[in-house]
Formats: C-alpha cells, structure tokens, sequence
C-alpha cells in the first residue's frame, strides 16, 4: 500500500490527473469526533499503510492542530508525519495532490515527507483581492489600504514563494515562475477575468484548469471577494525527477530515508554531509 496522505479538510483534495493517482484521507475536525475515535481511525490508517503524512496549513484552527499533535503522541509513532505549510489554500491543495502521485512511486515514505518542502519552492501561490483592509499575511502599504476603499478597486497579490502586491490595471503585472507550469484558478465572489487572460498570458502557463474554492481561502485572505490562483507541474516523471535528483540521507534516529535538512517523521536534523543539493530543500 502507498504512503497515505492525510488532510484536514475535504476541499484540500483535488480530482487527480489519472487513475493511478491515490486518494488523500481526510481527518474530521475535534467538534465531528471524539478524540477517542480519531484515534482508532488514525491507526488503522498506521496498519494499512505502515506510515501516514498529515499535511495542514499553518491558518489551520488551533484545536485542530493540538489535535493532530495529541494523536502523535498517544500513539507514541514514529511513522506519523505532521507536515505543516504557509501556502495559500489552494497552492497547499496543489501540493497535497503532487505528495499524492509521489506516494504511489517507489519513493519511500520518508523521502515522500521530506519532498514536500522541495516543491514547495516550484508553487507560485497568489489572489485576485477585492480589498486587502484584511490581508496580514502579504505586507501592505498605507497607500494600498487607501486604494482598497475606492469602489471597484483590485488587487494582485502573489503570498508565495515572494510577497508581491499591486492594484489592477493596464499596466499590473506580478513575476511568475521561469519554467512551465499549469494554472489552477478558483473563483470566489468577485468578477474578473484577469486571472485567466492577462496573467494566463503574461506567465506563459501551459494550461490551465479550474477548482473549486478552498473553505479555508476566504479567512486566509481576510476577504470573500476573491479569486486565488496557484502554478503547478503536473506531470509525475517531473515531480519524480526532482525528487531524485537530490541527495538522499538516513534519518540518525528513525533510520528512514530522507531528503534535505530535517526528517518530517521525527523532526531530527541529518548530520552535515557534503552540502549536495541539500539547499534546494532547506
């Protein structure tokens, strides 16, 4: 069985690109479940799947989180990953869906863990913004809160992998990746196109694709009034690639393999070895 990915929220899990695709599980929150039943949940999961990684937002309720922290520790297992990211919504659903293809490969449990902080760096997460009087997690000028009262008033706003902000316009544009990359785009309450024509165009995307809107963007952005986008590479031989590219160490306490700085499952820095490619997922 493959490494089973586990999720918080149910709008966290995008279709597939294939059937060889596996699905993500999805955890109930503490108000759905007894945290006694969570548990036997959980490792059953454990028995069928020998590890589980549990990816969750850092917007992710705090009870939730001391939830899935409780759970951990109960069980007293090593073979459960909490895998924690700053990514928008809809970029962390993206990356939910790639540690999905890379876990039905060969790649072992650990390296699985360890890859999402490597692509991490290939997503380009950002929204479409009504207003940003709400938005704390991209800085935002004086000027900018100013602007956000004007009726009809618009703003790009790119949270990852670096903050960028300007008000739409003839002349807006927002850096995007240097490489080829698809577009997913999710639409909220607020009516524009620029997304699917001017950014499409000015990122040189490959394609593009739509999804529904993550419960969770609405709070992360501090606005309803949105349209969130995030790249992505959709081909697994890709994601496979870069994952193998980079050296692989063994975990001093687990003993699973890993790639880059730190095990996911236990959270112990690898020693220093020769610096190969290990930057690439710090």
């Amino acid at each position: 069985m493959p490494t089973a990915i586990a999720v918080t929220s149910a709008d966290m899990v995008l279709p597939p690109h294939d059937q060889q695709t596996p699905p993500a599980v999805t955890l109930r929150a503490p108000d759905e479940q007894p945290l006694e039943q969570a548990l036997t949940d959980l490792q059953l999961l454990l028995e069928q799947h020998g590890y589980v990684i549990i990816v969750y937002s850092s917007a992710t309720p705090v009870a939730t989180e001391q939830r899935l922290h409780a759970m951990r520790s109960i069980l007293e297992s090593d073979r459960i990953a909490l895998f924690k990211s700053d990514l928008p919504p809809l970029g962390l659903a993206v990356l939910i869906r790639q540690l999905r293809q890379l876990s039905g490969t060969d790649l072992s449990a650990g390296v699985v863990a360890s890859a999402g902080r490597l692509l991490t760096h290939y997503i380009h997460a950002g929204a479409v913004l009504g207003s940003v009087t709400k938005l704390d997690r991209v800085p935002v000028s004086l000027k900018s809160h100013a602007k956000s009262w004007v009726p009809g008033s618009q703003f790009g706003v790119v949270a990852h992998p670096a903050p960028q902000l300007v008000k739409i316009g003839p002349e807006a544009s927002l850096t995007g990746p240097e490489f080829g990359t698809w577009l997913l785009v999710a639409k909220g309450q607020l009516q524009t196109d620029w997304v699917n024509s001017t950014l499409a165009e000015a990122w040189q995307v490959q394609g593009l694709r739509e999804a529904q809107l993550p419960a969770e963007s609405a709070r992360w952005w501090g606005t309803g009034k949105l349209v969130e986008f995030a790249t992505f590479l959709p081909d697994l031989p890709v994601l496979y690639q870069l994952v193998t590219s980079v050296r692989q160490d063994r975990c001093r306490w687990c003993g699973l393999e890993l790639i880059g700085d730190r095990c996911v499952f236990c959270s112990l820095t690898p020693p220093a070895g020769d610096g190969r490619d290990s930057a690439a997922v710090s």
